[in-house]
């Protein structure tokens, strides 16, 4: 199986050596094909390597996380791209889904738990560290608009089975997989739900979705 290849961007040398020998060290199917200093030079190696993953430090100078994420995706990077750092604070985590994160995950959790998160990231999940749902959901809940109420929204039953998927974490194609239906008519139910949400997000759907237990209920086996 061809393994997944994944840029680092991240100011602190001794980080990237770090994750270098865990990545490269490890039989998980994942390999460093890169690393950037800085959010200019990674954009530039995000578009010469075309890896899999791009991981993404927060805090960097002189261009930080979420204008090299922005950057990212205005280049066409393809990669999926994971924020990776200290900051657990809930306006960076909510800024990072926003501005179109597929995952943010914290530098203190295990390497095995860093590793199958990376693995799911590459299966294409939307990916969280263990404290980080919960500090998105506080941070939701905290914005000036109320979120509407479960009785409120008219959902249909397959936007209903889509959003516990969403809940559970699972990909466009595990969710096309396990309803059998195309990725693209799974594309077009999401839409409709961000839409009858409010949100601009997946990963602020599934909160949503998550602090409402019959949707939870609504995840096919």
């Amino acid at each position: 199986m061809t393994p997944t290849r994944i840029l680092l961007i991240d100011d602190h040398a001794l980080f990237r050596k770090g994750l270098a020998q865990l990545l490269n060290g490890a039989e998980a199917g994942l390999v460093l094909a890169g690393d950037a200093a800085d959010g200019s030079s990674g954009i530039a190696r995000a578009l010469e390597l075309q890896p899999d993953l791009v991981l993404i430090d927060l805090h960097m100078k002189p261009m930080n996380g979420i204008e090299t994420l922005r950057a990212l995706k205005a280049a066409g990077v393809r990669a999926r791209c994971i924020i990776l750092t200290v900051s657990d604070d809930e306006r960076d985590v909510l800024e990072a889904m926003r501005v179109g994160a597929d995952g943010y995950l914290l530098k203190d959790m295990e390497p095995e738990e860093l590793h199958v998160q990376l693995q799911r990231a590459a299966a294409g999940s939307v990916v969280l560290g263990s404290t980080v749902a919960g500090l998105l959901a506080h941070a939701l809940s905290e914005q000036d608009s109320t979120p509407p109420r479960a009785e409120d929204i008219d959902f249909t039953d397959r936007e209903r089975e889509i959003l516990g998927l969403l809940a559970a974490g699972r990909s466009n194609k595990e969710i096309a997989r396990v309803l059998g239906i195309s990725d693209a008519t799974v594309k077009v139910h999401i839409k409709h739900v961000l839409r009858k949400l409010d949100v601009k997000s997946r990963l602020e759907a599934a909160v949503w979705a998550l602090q409402n237990p019959r949707f939870r209920s609504a995840t096919p086996g």
